[in-house]
């Protein structure tokens, strides 16, 4: 029987501190030294093209390829992993990553490489990843207990985030020595982190899938598969039935749209106040320093608000931290506000892939990762034109303040639902009507 197996994988697996979860351990081993490899090229590639074509346009348009093939195949590709043996997806897609990061690489290193080569590179890289991430969020929960979830995304979380700080000054100090030296290494991040993952053995499919059932002649038979449609459209309608979490799936795709504006405006801001490139790099990595010690210390922010009303909070500070880097203290001033906002932000991440894994079923992990990526992504895009157009007609400083005007905004709308101030990401709080209510005892006691 299905049941008493779980049940005793859950037991043995609770005995084991996280840092002793070699599985997890490996796991989050191979996708921090990726992460690592692509926040290397995040700056390299771009520098490599500019310096081949001389086009700051044709490296927008490398960089936006990857994006859309990741986007475009991103709800596909969530099917697919619910479908697919996810252990054997895994190692396929990175495997493939590394193979066209060399692939890349051989083309610099012999001097043949072109923009078309570029794109396409870029294209295949976008569509590894899109397949990468889901199958990653399904790992966790198959091989960390319940009461170790906080615990394992704080440490996705700090990854991330050390990823983002080291990897851009890295990545363009290995550029100086030598134009494919940050691809190779790539190529070997990508290499290694294939073996963690190989090591890691995550489970190939959900432990809550009913086995197989046996046909008359005694020969197993398979569940029916239906129409990628419609399995996409189940985890939407599912995520619509779940009052609390719809809300603030939306509360945060706002808070994506105007977060991702402000950049552009705090670039202008620091120009306005006579700060130069250094300047400007050094208030930026505000995000970065506070993004690191936000996800240490996740663990207690989080534990002070249930996630609903954690999320008005992180809007709110968001918004009055980004109105008050608009205040006249100099071109330094910004990084202060800036780690503020990325102090709050991680445990909002953290507290939710946490909701998520418990209260989603696991068979519906993957396609259920991917419309809440494709959910983010859809104002994303957006974010710099607004940023733009608001510091192109109002200035840095204007611009600043508007759009920390409109997240305090926001959370005063949100806080107007009882349904996102209750969530507490409990079972109990999704819709009594959907049909998968029963697969929900995942959640905290």
């Amino acid at each position: 029987m299905t049941a008493p197996r779980i049940q005793e994988r859950r037991f043995v697996t609770d005995t084991v501190p996280l840092r002793k979860n070699t599985r997890f351990q490996l796991l989050w081993a191979g996708s921090a030294v990726s992460e690592l490899g692509s926040e290397l090229t995040r700056l390299a590639m771009p520098l490599l093209v500019l310096a081949l074509t001389g086009s700051p346009g044709l490296a927008g348009i490398v960089a936006g390829a990857r994006t859309v093939a990741f986007v475009a195949v991103q709800m596909p590709a969530g099917v697919w992993v619910d479908r697919w043996d996810r252990r054997r997806t895994l190692i396929t897609a990175q495997g493939l990553q590394a193979v066209v990061s060399a692939l890349l690489t051989a083309l610099i290193i012999t001097g043949h490489v072109q923009v078309w080569q570029f794109v396409t590179l870029a294209v295949l890289d976008g569509l590894c990843v899109a397949f990468i991430g889901p199958v990653q969020e399904t790992a966790i929960r198959g091989i960390v207990p319940s009461g170790q979830l906080h615990s394992a995304y704080a440490q996705e979380e700090a990854r991330t985030h050390a990823a983002g700080l080291v990897g851009p000054p890295l990545g363009g100090l290995l550029y100086g020595l030598g134009r494919a030296v940050p691809f190779v290494v790539d190529t070997i991040t990508f290499l290694a982190a294939t073996l963690f993952y190989a090591l890691a053995k995550v489970p190939r499919r959900p432990a809550d899938e009913p086995p197989p059932s046996a046909r008359d002649d005694g020969e197993e038979q398979r569940p029916v598969r239906r129409s990628m449609r419609r399995e996409a459209a189940e985890a939407i309608v599912w995520l619509w039935r779940q009052h609390g979490l719809r809300e603030v799936t939306a509360a945060v795709m706002v808070l994506n749209l105007l977060g991702g504006a402000s950049l552009i405006p705090l670039i202008v801001l620091v120009g306005e106040r006579g700060g130069d490139a250094r300047i400007t790099g050094t208030v930026l990595a505000g995000f970065g320093i506070g993004g690191l010690a936000g996800a240490l210390l996740s663990g207690r922010i989080s534990k002070l608000l249930p996630p609903g009303r954690l999320l008005l909070a992180v809007v709110t500070v968001f918004g009055a931290a980004l109105a008050a880097t608009a205040l006249p203290w100099g071109a330094w001033w910004p990084v202060i506000p800036l780690v503020f906002i990325t102090l709050s932000t991680p445990s909002l991440n953290v507290v939710m892939s946490v909701v998520v894994a418990r209260m989603v079923p696991e068979a519906m992990l993957g396609r259920m990762g991917a419309v809440l990526s494709m959910g983010a992504m859809a104002l994303k895009p957006l974010g710099p034109v607004l940023g733009g157009a608001l510091a192109a007609a109002l200035g840095g400083a204007a611009a600043l303040i508007v759009l920390g005007g409109l997240l305090g905004l926001t959370a005063a709308v949100a806080a107007l639902s009882p349904q996102l101030r209750r969530f507490t990401g409990e079972a109990s709080t999704a819709g009594d009507d959907t049909s998968t209510d029963d697969k929900a005892p995942r959640a905290p006691a």
